[in-house]
């Protein structure tokens, strides 16, 4: 079968409209026709003097003319065929539970990307650390956490601004494929493997992540991050698989993977031993999976 392609998004002002009806907690929800990095908007508004103070803020745009992924990267995006979006969230840890922010992030929006799709299809959806959402082992979404101080901020050593961005494929995974040399899925073959999935509206995908991220920070800030390593045990895309952990093509670290501690680090077991595996510019490559 073949995909049906989504339906051309909602004009901009009713996208937001119906994002801010869905989100009652979010103290301004925006979506706009172009911008250059819905992540670099947020943090330039929460840096500035002056401005909206409350907290979450939501904003989203059709296309972003230099959207950022991790280490760099450019997110590849056109109008239609990608949902990019950002969050911004007070947040109250300590500098060393901070790098934890990045794969709850994306523990948070795979839970939530499952609850749309039906449950013989769930495990279909995983994560792969740090933060990449997949779907069948292809990437189907990702993420960028980006931190900040801000306005009452500097007053309080524990309280930071996360900017939390996410760019979901709806269409053109077989283009992205193909230029990026490398697995790419879209919602729109979430869509044709699953009825559940084929109901869901631009408003429920970012709706749901908006909502899994603003619920999981509250529980983190209130009860820490010892739930961490079991919630992420059920979306797991890398359990019990050989990799090798890699910074600028070179390899420094290979062995299985199995789990994440409660600082959200990748634990990785080697021959000798189990070390944790650090967010920032590594990535991890999966090699063969354990017979």
């Amino acid at each position: 079968m073949i995909a049906t392609p989504p339906q051309p998004l909602p004009d901009p002002s009713h996208l937001a409209a119906d994002l801010a009806a869905a989100l009652p907690a979010f103290k301004q929800v925006q979506w706009v026709q172009t911008t250059d990095s819905t992540n670099g908007d947020l943090l330039a508004m929460a840096r500035a003097d002056r401005g909206p103070q409350a907290r979450p803020w939501l904003l989203g745009a059709h296309l972003q003319e230099r959207g950022r992924g991790r280490a760099g990267r450019r997110w590849q995006n056109r109008p239609g065929a990608n949902l990019m979006f950002s969050c911004a969230f007070d947040v109250f840890l300590s500098p060393r539970q901070l790098p934890a922010l990045s794969p709850l992030a994306g523990l948070a929006a795979c839970e939530a990307l499952r609850e749309l799709i039906t449950p013989e299809q769930r495990l279909h959806m995983a994560m792969k650390w740090p933060n990449d959402v997949q779907w069948k082992r292809a990437k189907l979404a990702g993420i960028l956490v980006e931190l900040t101080r801000a306005g009452t901020s500097r007053l309080s050593n524990d309280h930071y601004v996360a900017i939390i961005g996410m760019g979901v494929n709806l269409d053109d995974a077989r283009a992205l494929s193909q230029s990026l040399n490398r697995q790419i899925a879209d919602w729109a073959e979430v869509a044709r493997d699953d009825p559940g999935a084929a109901t869901a509206t631009p408003v429920d995908l970012v709706s749901r992540i908006a909502m899994a991220w603003y619920d999981s920070l509250n529980q983190v800030t209130a009860h820490g991050f010892d739930a961490i390593p079991e919630r992420y045990a059920h979306v797991d895309a890398l359990a019990g698989q050989h990799i090798n952990v890699l910074d600028d093509g070179r390899i420094l670290q290979a062995g299985i993977a199995c789990g994440v501690n409660t600082f959200g680090q990748l634990m990785l077991r080697t021959p000798s031993e189990e070390i944790p595996i650090s967010i920032g510019e590594i990535s991890v490559r999966p090699q063969t999976a354990l017979p």
